[in-house]
Order: C-alpha cells, then sequence, then structure tokens
C-alpha cells in the first residue's frame, strides 16, 4: 500500500506540464536533509500520545499540525517536533517532523512508553523528507502539506520522498533553493533549532521559548515532565531564554560565550549574515543593559535586537 501511495504522488507530480514561460515566483522551497519523519498509528495512537507530549492532540486533523516535545521526566527537550495527523488515504495516524539524527531514538523512546496501548512506532526518514516552503501562498496543496504552528513567517511544510523535492517546489509554485536560505528565514524568525541553538537533554521549553511558540499546552492533562514546566510557567522562574541578536561584524563560532565586560551572559547559537540567536540569562543581560556594558562575544561586538523585550521579561520573572 506504501508503494502504491508513493507511485502515486510521483505519477500526480510527474504528469504536471512545464511552462516555460512560467514567471519566477516568489515562494521558496528548501529540502531540509536534516530532518527525518517518525509514523505513529494505532487504535489508541491519539491517547497515548497525547499522554506524553507537551501539546494536545485533541483536536488535530490532517492538514494541520502542533509544536511539541517529548520532555524528560526533569522536563527537558528530549526532542522537539512538529507533528500532523495523516488523512486516511495515508494510512491514518501521525506524523512527526522531527530532527533526523534523533528520529530512531524518538522512536525507540516512544515504543519504551507504549506498554500495552494498540500503536504501532515507525521510522520513515528513509522514504519520507521533509521540504519547508515560506513567503507566499501555495498554488496547490499536496497531500501530507501543513502550514508550520510556530511562526507564519516560516510558511509551510511537505512530507515527500526528498528525490521529487524539484517537482513538489513546481507544483506548489516555488523556486527550490538551499536549505541554507531555509535557516536564515528561521533565525529571522527567532525560532531556535536544536543541537544548534540549545542542547537536547540540557534545556528547558522555556529556555528555548517554546511557551511562545505555541509548544506547550498549560491546559492538557499530564504528559512527561509537566510538574516542572507547569511550575516554571506559574512561578515565572525561567532566567534562560532564546533572543535574536544583530551582529556588528563577523559572525562568531556556535557556542561562544556572550560577555558583559568579563561577565558570561549567554552563548551564541546559529547565525545567517548579520542576524542570530543566543541563548542568555536574561537577569544578566538586563543588568548588563542597565549599566551601559555593551555585549560581546569571541571579542566580536554584538547587540539584541529586541532589547525591550528582554528587559520585560526580567521584569516579569522578577515580579
Amino acid at each position: 500500500m506504501a508503494a502504491a501511495r508513493r507511485l502515486n504522488l510521483q505519477m500526480t507530480i510527474g504528469s504536471l506540464p512545464l511552462n516555460k514561460n512560467f514567471k519566477r515566483p516568489q515562494m521558496q522551497a528548501a529540502l531540509l536533509p536534516d530532518r527525518g519523519v517518525v509514523k505513529v498509528s494505532g487504535e489508541d495512537a491519539r491517547n497515548f500520545l497525547n499522554g506524553i507530549v507537551t501539546t494536545d492532540l485533541t483536536g488535530l486533523k490532517p492538514g494541520q499540525a502542533k509544536f511539541g516535545a517529548l520532555l524528560t521526566p526533569q522536563g527537558k527537550i528530549i526532542v522537539d517536533f512538529l507533528i500532523t495527523e495523516a488523512p486516511a488515504g495515508h494510512g491514518g495516524g501521525f506524523l512527526f517532523d522531527c530532527p533526523r539524527v534523533l528520529a530512531q531514538a524518538l522512536a525507540d523512546k516512544l515504543r519504551f512508553y507504549k506498554l500495552r496501548a494498540k500503536v504501532t512506532v515507525e521510522n520513515l526518514s528513509d522514504s519520507l523528507g521533509v521540504i519547508a516552503a515560506w513567503g507566499g501562498e501555495l498554488t496547490m496543496q499536496p497531500d501530507l502539506t501543513f502550514a508550520d504552528p510556530r511562526a507564519a513567517a516560516l510558511g509551510y511544510r511537505i512530507l515527500a520522498p526528498q528525490e521529487l523535492a524539484g517537482k513538489v517546489a513546481v507544483l506548489i509554485g516555488a523556486d527550490l533553493v538551499d536549505a541554507s536560505a531555509y535557516e536564515a528565514q528561521r533565525i529571522a524568525c527567532g525560532v531556535p533549532r536544536g543541537g544548534l541553538d540549545f542542547i537536547y537533554g540540557d534545556a528547558f521549553p522555556h529556555e528555548t521559548n517554546m511557551d511562545r511558540l505555541h509548544g506547550v499546552d498549560f491546559d492538557k492533562g499530564c504528559y512527561v515532565g509537566q510538574e516542572v514546566v507547569s511550575r516554571m510557567q506559574h512561578r515565572g522562574t525561567a532566567r534562560t531564554r532564546t533572543v535574536r541578536i544583530i551582529l556588528d561584524g563577523p559572525s562568531p563560532e556556535a557556542g561562544a560565550s556572550i560577555l558583559a565586560g568579563d561577565k558570561p551572559v549567554g552563548t551564541i547559537g546559529s547565525t545567517a549574515g548579520e542576524k542570530g540567536l543566543a541563548l542568555v540569562r536574561t537577569d544578566r543581560v538586563a543588568d548588563a543593559l542597565a549599566a551601559g556594558q555593551p555585549l560581546t562575544a569571541g571579542g566580536l561586538p554584538l547587540h539584541l535586537a529586541d532589547p525591550e523585550a528582554v528587559l520585560n521579561a526580567n521584569k516579569q520573572g522578577a515580579a
């Protein structure tokens, strides 16, 4: 059946006529080779997943997606993901768009938690790729397409075989570009990426702004790590946040310490041109701003893209 669905997709895309006079579209699309796909199906799939991940899947439907994570019991991120419901024509179930390097670990962890739940877990990363499309509207929407729930400017995701990325781009009316173009868009939107902007297994959801990117549902029932995350939310104890930065010169290396004077206040994450992300202690950065101390990393100057947001966040945390 999977082969039939794959053939159907190839026939649908492969039969599209190519117009030589086609106007260059504004929308861009990129195959993201660092992303993988894990599927969870079975009659208990929705309830099973709702009991362990940070987002609420109760009303999720095909064509929609949620941002979420699987946490340790201590509330730290094991893996974050986008999740969508597959339509019946693709076998139903739920599809995780996740870091490819962690796809098998995610599948193994889900199998560990399933106990007697009637679910099947599959790592489909070798057969399904992830395509991002942004900067306009789709001329048509293929199966397994959904809007990125984190930020409207991140556009859409399409799950399809990697070798069909070029044909998918034609189908949706986009230019196929390198994944680095998507990285620049992600950074400009202030959306962190695990492994670059934070370390899996060491960061809390609040530190990666999951609470601000619609990745944590504070009204749903229990999930793994909920107690810690809920306490940070209600007590306002998050002191570390991912922030957007502007670089005044060459980009420091990822992981470089950010200093206010000689005092460490954070670390550099991913960068693209003059824009970047950093993981900072908001209280220490707020003190530096109040004292008029410049921020540097690797001896290179930088400043916050939105200093007021850091100052306000620090005030709210101290209240």
